[in-house]
């Protein structure tokens, strides 16, 4: 990647440095192999664990890596510039420990906190459901009190990681309305539930995404984290978080399909010169650029208001509405830089403009984007 980072320690430096190496070697030879064959990278996920880039933005007390999340969202730009299912997927991981981190009494992060932040383990986020997507209030798996726990019954959907997961954070119903939802933290392996067929998707082939059937699983009380009926707070902050990791793997996305197409417009001749001598298209390049420098730099000042202990919802939302947008923009232009070439799969730029999409769409479509911006600018 040809960026020029401005990072606040050296060791923040050597720590996105070390992503930028790990990424080159383990994660960009295969990813089209693997893309392709819509095999798994369990292997990708095991050197991203022993390297500690699995848990960077928590306290290294329990196991993370202590980093701000200025530093932390770089690092999700490095993996995603060479394969952004990897990213999306070691974002999903990050949100789904954020519950317990958070929320959970000291005795339960204790108990299961360094295991999940400790490289081996790989968690996933299940609240969306088949009619109940940005909606999150109309949840309508239900989780039934019974002795010592609760009796869950019902279908998720869009799971990241469905399937392969080790642990799942789990929205409930719990009682009536908004404030009848709870969350749960549920192991892979609970007798009762089961995954669907992972879905076939446009892009990020290579992590499955699957709905979830819940056939009345029991889950201990002790797995509920936080108190009854306090589900979507425990959800609405989670996501913010996430929202900045989806603007930080768009941007990285985006700067990979730029340094794709300015490759090849230094090499690519039409009239006795290079396409990128030409100032059509050296015009659309320098706007392409000019998406990705600014789209990255509205991340990190989202990361650092979160980092100051700053209010930073409406500013989660503008990051990730402006990236993905900038994201889909920018691997657009870059097919059209390759012209008929980049409409074939012998080149990377067509699957990173099919990656480029989902991103406008998960962790809130940027329709809600919008209406999380304008709602915050009227109250």
């Amino acid at each position: 990647m040809s960026v020029n980072r401005l990072l606040p320690t050296e060791e923040a430096r050597d720590l996105v440095q070390l992503a930028s190496d790990v990424a080159d070697k383990t994660l960009k030879p295969i990813v089209d192999e693997y893309e392709k064959a819509e095999k798994y990278p369990e292997e990708a996920f095991a050197v991203l664990g022993q390297t500690g880039l699995l848990s960077l933005p928590y306290p290294e007390e329990w196991g993370g890596g202590g980093q701000p999340y200025e530093v932390y969202l770089q690092v999700l730009e490095e993996l995603a510039a060479r394969w952004a299912a990897v990213a999306v997927a070691v974002s999903v991981h990050s949100l789904s420990c954020h519950p317990l981190m958070m929320f959970g009494t000291d005795e339960q992060k204790q108990r299961w906190l360094p295991e999940m932040l400790g490289g081996e383990k790989i968690g996933a986020y299940s609240l969306s459901e088949p009619q109940a997507g940005s909606d999150a209030a109309a949840l309508n798996c239900k989780a039934e009190a019974t002795g010592g726990g609760y009796r869950v019954t019902g279908a998720k959907a869009w799971i990241t990681h469905g399937g392969v997961a080790d642990f799942y954070n789990l929205f409930a119903r719990t009682g009536e309305g908004s404030k009848g939802i709870s969350c749960f933290l549920v192991p892979g392996d609970t007798e009762g539930l089961t995954f669907g067929k992972p879905e076939e998707k446009m892009g990020l082939a290579a992590v499955p995404t699957t709905s979830a059937h819940y056939d009345g699983a029991f889950i201990p009380e002790e797995r509920r984290i936080g108190g009854d009926g306090q589900g979507l707070q425990i959800a609405f902050s989670a996501l913010d978080s996430g929202r900045l990791g989806i603007a930080a793997v768009a941007v990285g996305i985006a700067q990979a399909a730029l340094d794709e197409a300015v490759a090849y417009a230094k090499e690519r001749k039409t009239f006795g010169k290079k396409i990128i001598d030409h100032q059509g298209l050296g015009f659309l390049l320098a706007d392409m650029a000019a998406a990705v420098d600014s789209a990255r730099a509205t991340y990190l000042d989202a990361a650092r208001r979160r980092d100051a202990g700053l209010p930073y919802s409406r500013n989660a939302s503008v990051a990730k509405l402006v990236a993905t947008d900038a994201a889909m923009k920018v691997t657009t232009d870059a097919v059209q830089v390759f012209g008929g070439y980049g409409y074939t799969k012998d080149f990377r730029v067509e699957r990173l403009m099919r990656e480029a999409k989902i991103t406008q769409i998960f962790e809130g479509t940027n329709q809600i984007q919008r209406l999380v911006i304008s709602r915050s600018l009227a109250g």
